[in-house]
């Protein structure tokens, strides 16, 4: 956003020094990208009157001019007269002109920024020349290039141009993300009052922004017809006829504002529309109501319809672009065809021109969220577009447009007839009480309540004090104003951070209460990192393509409508398609085994919170992934690969203390479809802790293992912590027995049918019975067998670790806890230790 300081001193008394200003604007309101004098630019030039203009004998298309500086420039050569010598090839320049001449020393300005160009004295084919007399373009303040600048203004020879057209101008750029809730910033006006606000002076905003201008007697000229299809995203929407104008160029000082802010100057229609915009930071349109009304064939009536585009409709936009708006899109149109994007940038079949005679004025306010995702989608950026995604007040409408017409009918003449006006029942501003410790606590300040009722007061809000509490309504043009802690903010930042106390906060010694989930994840990390798993932290947001390549629904994912890349269309449904992502990357690069996991939350549709019905409930979630180059398997690594997640699943929860079983994967009772998606059925496994479902733990489909160009030796899991997190209870403790421990490996031979997690559950039941707690155990699934001849029968293999608190173990005692172990798995469940 750029400010021109005079233009803020028209509305303020502004006294501060530049460096002053830019101190206090960059603490108090926003980021000062760049200022520039423009007086380093203008430097020297004068106002000149033509005396004489003769041909010049060596040149046909060049004039030797005489012009009158009233002598201020005393280094400069003269000739008989007084008068300075210029040659100059404008075809309009004669004599009696009141022009613009850059002398001797000076800078082209629109060089300033470049490769300065200095002029100086010389001789055009044998005739002396002092400086040069400079065109609108060369003088910055627009692209006509036709003939010599003719000064417009009362004046006299040697006036400074700068002066005469407030040239002695500071522009002070502030970064627009700064003001993004902010609209009136993006105003003059709302700038100087908030710049007088920080600088502890009262403003008053003009009267006809605070009332609405009487609007002129509607004419018999002609009528204007608006519809509005889309109530809820434009809430209000106004249109103003004007008959009988006359297009030309604007005048001089004007378009020199229009420049220096930024914007190029088109003619006195569209450069009052941008100028209203540059005061009060609400953007205008003007239609050429004789083309509207040809395009539907009524020439006494034009019609103005807000809807949504028609499929196929396309539109060429006024800066030469054909584009072919969504149907979510807000349009503007006639009867029969669209004619302009609301908000973004109208069409060039009504757009103003020279032989305009008739137009309409849009005055409006529109969906700032649906005017972002047009001009993203669409690629079209102006400077309506900047105005409008920060949410225009509907309150302001009436009085902008009335100012804004009454400029436009003293610049192009005409005659105005009574405003069509649109729009939703306008909602007052909310009224905030508040009390002074209130605000005092959160700032660490001691203001009195007078004082803030003043800093308030100076920037226009209605402020009153009753029973010890101030009531605050905003004013219509701040609709960021709704909570008390808004008015905390707005205190905070009038009164000045930087007066504020340094002291740190007062607080209590106790030790805050650690976060349960917090806690968690942090015993998980350190238990996987010390494991030697690596940890990666993904993009929430995945491509589309990446949940079809995994076989999960697209249906359930939430979908970005404004992603920032297509890579990041949807919000992932679980953790593991992220991380299997990485796997062939990873093995391509040379990292031959490894093991990498990931906590973080995914979202489904299906799953709304139960506090807050309107959004998504965030489900935590911890998946791993271990993989191994093929050229690895059956050399380094043992047994099927979902032992290998198995281990690190294992190790988690005994960390954690968490009791947990398995129990065959079943499509009908997972605790999540889009998760049981992944799993190759008949190796992979249901997590259960009781009656709670805690993930599952298993193999990829073989479709994904081809899809993602996955190894065969890959294995993973994804845990819901939300609901381990209720179950943990930290660590268990193990008190380390001082004698050593004995190993024992154990074949059970059992039918096919017998799953794995029968077996082992039946085992340390009996391994709890039978050592009690005097002796340790752990006791781990090495390896599984089936013979390919005879399918009947399958083995398990067991290593069981046996550690005595009391004693070294003997032989016998060992192989007498196995004989039980035995004993009880062929009685219960038929299996024969081999």
């Amino acid at each position: 956003m750029k400010l021109s300081v005079n233009l803020i001193k028209k509305f303020a008394d502004i006294n501060l020094s530049t460096s002053a200003l830019v101190d206090a604007i960059g603490m108090q309101i926003g980021a000062v990208e760049s200022v520039e004098e423009l007086s380093d630019r203008y430097r020297g030039a004068s106002i000149v009157k033509v005396i004489e203009c003769k041909p010049h004998p060596n040149a046909d298309r060049l004039k030797v001019c005489l012009v009158d500086d009233g002598g201020k420039n005393k280094e400069v050569k003269r000739v008989e007269g007084g008068y300075i010598q210029v040659v100059c090839g404008a075809p309009n320049v004669k004599a009696g002109l009141m022009v613009v001449w850059l002398p001797p020393g000076s800078i082209v300005p629109i060089t300033f920024d470049k490769e300065p160009q200095k002029l100086s004295a010389l001789e055009i084919r044998g005739v002396a020349s002092n400086g040069m007399l400079a065109s609108a373009k060369e003088l910055g303040i627009s692209d006509d290039h036709r003939g010599i600048l003719v000064v417009d203004l009362p004046s006299r020879p040697g006036q400074s141009f700068e002066v005469l057209y407030e040239l002695n101008d500071t522009i002070i750029e502030i970064e627009n993300k700064m003001l993004t809730h902010r609209p009136d910033l993006f105003g003059h006006l709302g700038l100087a009052r908030e710049i007088a606000g920080i600088t502890h002076q009262s403003f008053t905003s003009p009267n006809w922004y605070l009332n609405l201008l009487k609007a002129l007697e509607a004419s018999s000229f002609s009528k204007l017809e608006v519809k509005n299809e889309l109530p809820k995203l434009v809430p209000r929407f106004m249109a103003q006829v004007i008959s009988g104008v006359s297009v030309g160029p604007s005048d001089l000082k004007l378009q020199t504002y229009l420049t220096r802010l930024g914007l190029k100057p088109i003619n006195n229609v569209v450069d009052q529309t941008n100028y209203a915009m540059i005061l009060t930071g609400q953007p205008f349109h003007a239609y050429d109501y004789d083309k509207l009304s040809k395009l539907d064939k009524t020439p006494s009536q034009a019609t103005l319809v807000v809807r949504h585009p028609k499929k196929g409709e396309t539109l060429n936009l006024i800066n030469g672009k054909q584009v072919s708006p969504t149907s979510n899109t807000i349009g503007i149109a006639s009867k029969t065809k669209l004619i302009g994007l609301g908000g973004v940038m109208g069409g060039s079949e009504t757009e103003i021109s020279d032989s305009t005679r008739n137009i309409i004025l849009e005055c409006a306010v529109f969906d700032m969220n649906v005017i972002r995702r047009t001009a993203m989608s669409l690629g079209v950026f102006s400077d309506a577009v900047t105005r409008f995604t920060k949410g225009i007040p509907p309150a302001q409408t009436d009085n902008v447009l009335a100012n804004a017409t009454q400029s436009l009918v003293g610049a192009a003449g005409g005659e105005a007839q009574s405003p069509v006006d649109v729009h939703e029942k306008l909602k007052p501003n909310p009224k905030i009480e508040v009390k002074a410790d209130f605000i005092n606590n959160r700032l660490g300040s001691s203001l009195s309540s007078q004082t803030m009722i003043e800093l308030l007061g100076d920037v226009e809000f209605n402020v009153a004090q009753t029973n010890g509490l101030i009531r605050v309504q905003a004013p219509f043009w701040r609709t960021d104003i709704e909570i008390p802690e808004d008015i905390v903010e707005e205190i905070g930042r009038l009164y000045g951070y930087q007066n504020l106390s340094i002291d740190l906060p007062k607080r209590v010694i106790e030790p805050a209460v650690s976060e349960l989930m917090f806690e968690t994840k942090k015993k998980i990390r350190d238990v996987l990192s010390g494991a030697g798993a690596n940890e990666l932290l993904t993009y929430s947001f995945v491509h589309g393509n990446l949940l079809s390549a995994v076989g999960q629904d697209q249906s359930k994912a939430y979908q970005i409508q404004n992603a920032i890349s297509p890579e990041l269309q949807f919000y992932r449904l679980s953790l593991l398609p992220s991380l299997l992502e990485k796997i062939h990357p990873n093995i391509k690069t040379g990292h031959d085994e490894f093991v990498v996991f990931e906590m973080n939350p995914v979202h489904q549709k299906k799953l709304m919170d139960s506090k807050e019905p309107n959004l998504p409930e965030e489900s935590q979630r911890l998946a791993l992934v271990f993989a191994a180059d093929d050229k690895l398997s059956g050399k380094t690594l043992f047994g099927a690969p979902y032992y290998q997640a198995l281990n690190y699943l294992n190790y988690i929860f005994d960390y954690l203390g968490v009791p947990f079983e398995l129990k065959p994967l079943e499509l009908s009772v997972s605790g999540d479809s889009e998760l049981s998606r992944l799993f190759e059925i008949g190796r992979s496994a249901n997590i259960w802790s009781g009656k709670t479902n805690l993930g599952i733990v298993g193999e990829p489909k073989q479709s994904i293992r081809q899809k993602l160009k996955l190894p065969k030796y890959t294995s993973m899991f994804e845990l819901y912590l939300d609901a381990l997190n209720g179950l943990t209870s930290g660590n268990v403790y193990h008190k380390l027995s001082q004698f050593p421990s004995i190993e024992r490996d154990m074949t059970f031979r059992v039918e096919a049918g017998l799953i794995y997690s029968d077996l082992r559950a039946l085992l340390v039941s009996e391994l709890d019975g039978v050592l009690g707690t005097e002796t340790l155990y752990k006791i781990d699934c090495i390896d599984i067998y089936q013979d390919q001849q005879n399918k009947k029968f399958k083995s398990f293999t067991f290593r069981l670790k046996l550690n005595s608190y009391k004693k070294t173990l003997s032989s016998d005692e060992a192989n007498e806890v196995v004989l039980k172990l035995a004993g009880s798995a062929k009685k219960k469940l038929k299996a024969e230790l081999n």
